[in-house]
Formats: structure tokens, sequence, C-alpha cells
């Protein structure tokens, strides 16, 4: 395959995802800016610690889009019809068994975890608030991973954009006129979140009939419970299941970590992270469309393509970590000021700026690794990757903190990235490249 296709391949798969996943990051920036105009460093902490209970719970659940990603690129590779429909079945079906689990357990999930975090009681009373208004989303949340993911693996980018940008659209508009026009305040964030969740399966439903009627002869609801379908999926979801728990060791701890240097801090750290995931999203196109051609390319059994591919995509992460470095150096002031407008919480961001210049060229290899081993159905490597990266976050944090303060989970947070992806540069070449 010349690389002038696979160069086209890549672009047609990551354009629609950055544009869909552009809209991502814009939710929660817009969720902190509504809660900075609220007037007070609490209730942005609310909002990160009411979002940070939902990391707990959904990023658990993070194998319903990666493993259906992965499974179903390669039953397209492949050909197989069949499987490409069961897989998607077999994901919706476990997506809602999961949903009705967590809306079970909400509340003693959320006594436990609020009383674990060092927040202040203000911050949690808005958290708890916060989060059983959006915990009632939980089944179409969970439902949307799995479509995200089947969109992916059959190659549409361009459905699961056109999914991601109505919810989270909706998602931004619906909080706004909520919280502030009328006066909700996070009661509206919360619902806002939550309305748009339901409005995306409906969106769902009607992109799948426009572009999968032709598939529905191949919807057999027997298949579902095929021995040998379900072995497959939950070998490869529950080393997926343990990688999500080491992420939200990483991620949760971040935010818990930073709570107690006090809620400014706190705000500085919440708002600084979402600043970084708008970049995060850039790369994550070129890795979502990383996970669709390995798995394709696997599936067909094309070496030479899949080594191309790999190298093509490397070198466009990395120019999107150099423009995002450029944009976040020169942008830095006006980004600050459009997520908060009290200005001891802009003031005490100015010390930590050099890390939002830097995060992008730190996380851009692993962030690409992660889309490629994600389409080798790679679980294990996934796994081991992350055990590894949280032995680096907490030991760089702990031995670092007495001497640097909230500092170290700065640089513990780097650590983490850095052996990511160090791990995955090494395991690649068994667990990529000689599976075919």
């Amino acid at each position: 395959m010349k690389i002038k296709s696979i160069n086209r391949q890549i672009l047609d798969l990551a354009l629609p995802s950055i544009l869909a996943g552009i809209t991502i990051p814009l939710v929660g920036m817009a969720d902190t800016a509504i809660a900075g105009r609220l007037g007070s460093a609490t209730a942005i902490g609310g909002i990160a610690i009411g979002s940070t209970l939902f990391d707990l719970l959904y990023w658990n659940f993070g194998f319903l889009r990666i493993g259906t990603a992965g499974i179903t690129a390669q039953a397209y590779g492949k050909g197989d019809s069949h499987e490409i429909v069961r897989t998607g079945l077999q994901g919706l079906a476990v997506a809602l068994s999961f949903s009705l689990l967590l809306i079970l357990i909400q509340w003693p999930f959320a006594r436990m975890i609020l009383w674990l975090s060092p927040s202040s009681p203000q911050v949690e009373m808005l958290a708890r608030e916060y989060f059983f208004i959006r915990i009632w989303a939980a089944p179409a949340v969970l439902m949307l991973f799995v479509l995200r993911g089947w969109f992916i693996g059959v190659q549409n980018t361009f459905a699961s954009m056109i999914m991601d940008v109505i919810i989270n659209g909706s998602n931004i508009g619906l909080s706004i006129y909520l919280a502030l026009s009328c006066n909700m305040g996070l009661r509206g964030v919360a619902l806002g979140t939550l309305f748009s969740q339901y409005i995306g399966i409906v969106c769902a439903v009607v992109l799948l009939v426009l572009y999968y009627r032709k598939l529905a002869p191949f919807v057999k609801w027997k298949s579902i419970w095929r021995k040998n379908g379900w072995k497959r999926y939950f070998t490869l979801s529950g080393n997926l299941f343990v990688r999500s728990i080491c992420m939200l060791l990483v991620y949760t701890g971040f935010t818990f970590l930073a709570a107690k240097y006090g809620d400014t801090l706190l705000a500085v750290a919440t708002i600084m992270m979402k600043l970084l995931l708008l970049f995060a999203y850039f790369v994550d196109g070129f890795a979502y469309a990383g996970e669709a051609l390995t798995g394709k390319f696997i599936g067909a059994r094309d070496k030479l393509s899949l080594v191309r591919s790999v190298k093509i995509l490397f070198i466009w992460t990395a120019a999107v970590g150099i423009v995002s470095t450029v944009f976040y150096i020169v942008g830095d002031q006006w980004l600050l000021r459009l997520m908060t407008s009290t200005p001891g919480v802009i003031n005490a961001a100015q010390p930590f700026l050099p890390w939002l210049y830097s995060m992008p060229l730190l996380s851009s290899l692993t962030f690409m690794w992660d889309g490629i081993f994600i389409g080798a159905t790679a679980s294990k490597a996934l796994r081991n990757t992350m055990i590894i990266s949280v032995l680096a976050f907490y030991a760089s944090y702990i031995l670092l903190e007495p001497g640097l303060g909230i500092q170290a989970l700065w640089i513990g947070y780097a650590a983490h990235l850095v052996a990511r992806s160090l791990v995955q540069t090494v395991l690649a070449r068994k667990h990529v490249f000689k599976i075919i």
C-alpha cells in the first residue's frame, strides 16, 4: 500500500475524531468556566470532585469502548459481518447490565469516595449534589462507550463525530442555560450532562439506521450468548479493566492529592488538567485512527501496511505535539482567563505554566502507542504498562513532595507518562508487529 494512500486513510479517520474530540474537553472547560462564573474556587472544586466521582465509575468501563473497537476492527479487516454485529450486541448487553449496577450502588459509593477525599465540607456538599443527578445518565453513558468503539472499529469515525458533536454541543448549551440563565447553579450543569447523554442515544440509533441497515440480517440475538465470543471479550476486558483501575489511580489520585493543598490550588490543578485535555483529544484523533488501521491490517494479515501506518502515525503525532506546545506558550494567560475570572486562582496558576508547555511533547508518544496497542488487542501489554506507570507516579510524588510540595505532583504525572512511553516502545515488537 502506498504511503499516500495510508496518509489518506489516517486523515479520513483522524480528522472527524479530532473535530469530535475538541468538543469533549470543551464540555469540561465549559463546566469549569460556569463554576468559575459562580464566584468562588469552591464551585470549581465541587465540579472537580464531582467529575472525579464519575471518573472513578466510568473509567473502569473504558474496556467497553476499547475492547469493542479492537475486536470490531479486526473483524472488519477479515470481512466478517457476523462478528462485527455480534461484538456490538455483546457490548451493549454488558453496558446495560453494568449501568444498572452503578445505579444500585450510587449511595454507598458516593459516601465512601467523598469520605476518602480531603476536600472541604463546602466542596463535598456541591460534589454530592452534582453526583446524584448525573448518575442517572449511566445507562446512556456506557452504551455510548460501546457505540463509539463500534463506529471506530468499522472505520466510520465520521458517524462517531456526528454523535459526539451533538452530545457535547447539547451538553454545553443545556448546562449554560440551566446553570446561569435558570439560576440552577451546579444542579443545572449536572442536568445538562444528563439530558445530553440520552440525546446521544437517539442520535446513535439514527446513525445506525442510516449507515448500517444492510447489516440488519446479521442481527441474531442468540449469537450474543455464543461461548467463544464471550471468552475473547472478557479475556480482553479483564486486562483492560485492570488498566483502567491503574489510570484511575493516577488521574483521580492527582485530583485528590491536589485537594489537600487547599481549594485554590485544587482549582488551579483542575484548570490546568482541563487545558491539557484539549491537546490530548487532538492526539486521540490519530490514536483512534491507529486503533482502526492497526486492527484492520492485523485482521487482513497485512504486515507491510501495518508497519507503514505506524510510522506515519508517529510523524503526525509529533507534529500535533509541537503545534500544541506553541499554542499553550502563546495563549496561556488568555486560556486561564477563559476558565476563571477569580484573580487569586489566576495568580496561583503562574508557577505551574511550564507544565502546560511541556506536557504535549511528553505525552504524545504514549497516547499514540495506546491506540496501536488497542487495535492489536494487546491488552496484557497495556495492563502491564499502566501498572509500571502507576508506580512511577506515586514513587516520584512520595520521594519529592517533602521538598517540593505540590510541584512534586506534576513531576509524578510527567514520570508516569515517560514510563508509559518507554515500556510501550519496548513491548511493541512482540505485542504489535509479531502477531501477524
